[in-house]
């Protein structure tokens, strides 16, 4: 019997399928890492925790978004051996250009919603426990 949770769950599969198809030559791994790097991450360990990536997983998207010249490594003063990430003015557009492709992607099936702007709403609270699942997480490991 299909439940409601079903439901749900092959929904956002489909979801994350369409959102790929629509992110061009980016893939969403990628997207994940540019986003989360302009949301603040600077530094790979904490991206990893952020996005639930392994570190090898993380330093291999980075490596590939630098060689593409998406992302650039600084140095982060008093600590020589660190590097921050930072995304490049081309890394910038690119992910302004995927975020248009995304956010319209998404507007179209949204819109064929009972409420629109609750399916927003609810989507949006849903990342946020994302975070909070993830976080948790990390201080179970901690211990």
């Amino acid at each position: 019997m299909t439940t409601e949770r079903h439901e749900a769950v092959r929904a956002l599969a489909r979801l994350a399928r369409m959102l790929e198809r629509s992110s061009g030559d980016l893939s969403l791994a990628h997207y994940r890492v540019l986003s989360g790097v302009a949301g603040g991450e600077a530094r790979a360990s904490a991206l990893a925790r952020r996005l639930t990536l392994g570190r090898p997983a993380v330093s291999a998207a980075v490596e590939s978004l630098c060689a593409r010249g998406l992302l650039e490594r600084t140095t982060v003063p008093g600590d020589l051996r660190a590097s921050a990430l930072q995304l490049t003015a081309a890394g910038e557009q690119v992910l302004a250009e995927v975020e248009t492709a995304l956010l319209a992607r998404l507007d179209v099936v949204v819109a064929r919603t009972a409420d629109p702007q609750r399916t927003l709403a609810v989507l949006a609270e849903l990342g946020t426990a994302l975070d909070q699942h993830a976080a948790e997480r990390l201080e179970e490991r901690a211990r």
